[in-house]
């Protein structure tokens, strides 16, 4: 018998479509990029614990997680990162350092063309 593949997160399948959207009209490989890292199936995605934002990233950095954001060790700087998901933990600790935990989305119709921002996991 075949596999059969139910989408069963639809908002995620939208999401992805909208990525692609905004990716061609402001030709943004940014967008593209985050498009084509989260339509892939759960067990490809990103989990990006805090520590690894925390040792990549400066004050006042843009990033984008396509995926999940875990909140393993400390954040001791303001990074406004947006992600697809965050655990409540790294959500409470991203506010403690001064920054902000985005939706993807929100951060496409703020900065339509992905400039200055960074891609992690």
């Amino acid at each position: 018998m075949p596999r059969t593949f139910e989408f069963k997160d639809l908002g995620r399948v939208e999401l992805v479509q909208q990525l692609k959207v905004a990716a061609k009209k402001q030709q943004s490989g940014l967008w593209a990029a985050v498009a084509r890292k989260l339509g892939k199936s759960r067990r490809s995605r990103s989990e990006v614990n805090l520590h690894k934002i925390n040792k990549h990233t400066a004050k006042g950095d843009i990033i984008v997680v396509p995926g999940k954001v875990l909140g393993d060790g400390s954040l001791e700087h303001q990074v406004d990162i947006a992600a697809y998901r965050f655990t409540e933990g790294a959500v409470k600790k991203i506010s403690e350092a001064g920054g902000r935990a985005l939706k993807i989305i929100e951060l496409v119709k703020s900065n339509p063309k992905g400039s200055k921002i960074k891609i992690i996991g």
